[in-house]
């Protein structure tokens, strides 16, 4: 059987880039973590992974939790770095 690190491992997303969109999407890791090897898989999809982080980023702020919005910045910095074409596709 699989676990959710072996699963993490084939998908190309971090903990943390899995926990944004589950965060966005308001559904399970595991269930975040299956629809981000999805998205991964194209230019359109990793821009919509990059819209999620940035939309946590902005609610974060909306509500005052600055301490959260920075590390969630720390995470779309890490996602851009990662996943380069996002930035080319703006």
């Amino acid at each position: 059987m699989l676990t959710f690190e072996d699963c993490m491992a084939l998908c190309g997303l971090s903990e943390d880039e899995i926990a944004a969109i589950a965060e966005h999407e308001h559904i399970p890791e595991m269930a975040a973590l299956e629809l981000g090897d999805y998205l991964v898989q194209t230019e359109e999809g990793e821009l919509l992974i990059k819209e999620m982080i940035v939309d946590d980023i902005a609610h974060s702020r909306a509500n005052g939790n600055i301490k959260h919005a920075e590390v969630l910045e720390s995470v779309l910095r890490h996602f851009v770095l990662t996943h380069p074409k996002v930035q080319e596709l703006q």
